[in-house]
């Protein structure tokens, strides 16, 4: 699908042909959907673009512009840096401090401690299911995180 259409999926903006017909609107489609990827400063060629064609990072952007034009009040983030590059990787962490300078939380899932770290309030750690920490970023550190997954 292509961009604006992966970012109204369900939503889309219809108007009336000939009475009872409604058709997209792809006029507006295009327009609020570059206005979306603007939001997370995501600058594309076209909206018609699909996404398939996009690298991960703005494939994550796409997904995130979504979640904020639609005012979604938490969005879940799986592996959101999984197999992208370190600039990929920096720049969906730039749309996760947009999505927290919004009012909007996220659950960031990941195994990479270095990236969630700098962009967390609160870390929780897992392991097989059992919660083994709760905490406050700014009342732990990463090498404490760490040292606490290792030995469990």
């Amino acid at each position: 699908m292509s961009i604006m259409r992966n970012i109204f999926i369900g939503r889309e903006p219809t108007k009336h042909y000939l009475g009872l017909i409604r058709l997209l609107d792809i006029g507006r489609m295009a327009k609020e959907s570059m206005k979306a990827l603007a939001g997370v400063d995501l600058r594309l060629r076209s909206p018609a673009v699909p996404v398939e064609d996009l690298s991960g990072g703005e494939r994550q952007g796409v997904a995130i512009a979504r979640a904020m034009y639609f005012k979604t009040k938490i969005l879940i983030l799986d592996e959101p840096t999984n197999n992208l590059s370190v600039k990929e990787s920096q720049k969906v962490l730039q749309f996760v401090q947009g999505l927290k300078s919004q009012g909007i939380s996220s659950v960031f899932i990941t195994h990479n401690l270095y990236h969630v770290y700098p962009v967390a309030d609160r870390l929780v750690l897992l392991n097989r299911g059992k919660k083994i920490g709760d905490f406050k970023r700014k009342e732990t550190s990463i090498e404490e995180l760490t040292k606490l997954m290792t030995l469990s």
